[in-house]
């Protein structure tokens, strides 16, 4: 999809920066109200842009204004823009997040809230029952827990912030992946320690489980897959097709490898628990070691700037 941003800024550089704007071939539209803004106070440009050139129009418009508390921008889909004479320039479009609007859908997901822990603790309930159960619930159990569970936005703040040097983005990606997995993880004790005392299962079944020997011994084949899921899932995020996410949270383990950890304390199989450790922990390094490489390479050849907050 194509931006509309609608920036505000202080009236005296609203003619300046119109004609920088005016020049851009990827600029498709462009409106102006003066005043129209009460808060902040300023003029109102309603710019539709392509995505490869979003981050020019951000650019300038940065550089336009004394200091950033001086602006403000909204960003929004276009569905599509119908300009005959821009036709060429329109189709060659590229399908590019920019650095804002990757943090605040991060920011937005992975934020500590009731909705996200909930979530987050419905996920390991659902995984806890797929580690003792036959393949094809066992199946339709990992797949919906990878699902339910929001556990690939936290992870993902890390190498974005990383690759930017935020580090308050790292900090807050740690936090909420600590504070979610925390969750999925008690949860997942809780509902096999539950399964375990009305007889429904038994330590052996985890313990011999043919899905938990793969996650505790995996292979590389499933390396292999996990580390492409999680290559996938930051190429989905850069390029903004966040509604396909669930293909990489599926192939990867991180969610049924937190569960055991839960599982292996509460039969107190604690090597259980120390192997889905090591296995969580090698899906979070596919993402933070892929993604730090990926989103560096985006923001030297791509974006060439700092989000401005």
């Amino acid at each position: 999809m194509h931006r509309t941003l609608e920036i505000t800024v202080p009236a005296a550089v609203t003619d300046s920066l119109c004609q920088e704007l005016t020049a851009l071939q990827e600029v498709i539209g462009l409106s102006v109200q003066p005043g129209a803004s009460r808060k902040p106070i300023g003029d109102v440009l309603v710019v539709h842009v392509l995505n490869r050139g979003a981050d020019e129009v951000l650019r300038r418009a940065r550089a336009a204004v004394a200091s950033e508390n001086d602006l403000s921008v909204v960003t929004s889909e276009a569905a599509s823009f119908i300009a005959p004479a821009e036709h060429k320039t329109i189709v060659d479009d590229k399908d590019e997040a920019i650095w804002e609007e990757v943090e605040s859908g991060l920011r937005h997901q992975g934020a500590i809230t009731t909705n996200y822990l909930l979530l987050m603790a419905l996920g390991g309930l659902i995984c806890a029952v797929g580690l003792v159960s036959d393949p094809v619930p066992q199946a339709i159990a990992f797949v919906a827990s990878a699902i339910i569970a929001p556990g690939f936005d936290p992870m993902t703040k890390v190498p974005v912030g990383l690759a930017l040097r935020r580090w308050i983005v790292v900090w807050r990606g740690l936090q909420s992946a600590l504070a979610g997995y925390a969750v999925l993880i008690g949860t997942a004790a809780l509902t096999m320690y539950v399964l375990v005392a009305t007889g429904e299962t038994t330590e052996a079944k985890l313990a011999t489980n043919p899905e938990v020997l793969h996650l505790l011994h995996p292979k590389w084949m499933e390396l292999l897959v996990a580390g492409a899921g999680a290559l996938a899932g930051v190429v989905m995020l850069a390029a903004y097709r966040r509604s396909f996410q669930a293909g990489p949270l599926i192939a990867m383990a991180f969610i049924p490898a937190a569960a055991l950890i839960g599982a292996g304390l509460a039969v107190g199989r604690f090597d259980l628990a120390l192997e889905g450790l090591q296995r969580f922990g090698a899906d979070w390094g596919f993402i933070v070691g892929l993604g730090v490489p990926f989103f560096w390479m985006k923001q030297q050849f791509l974006h060439r700037r700092r989000p401005i907050v």
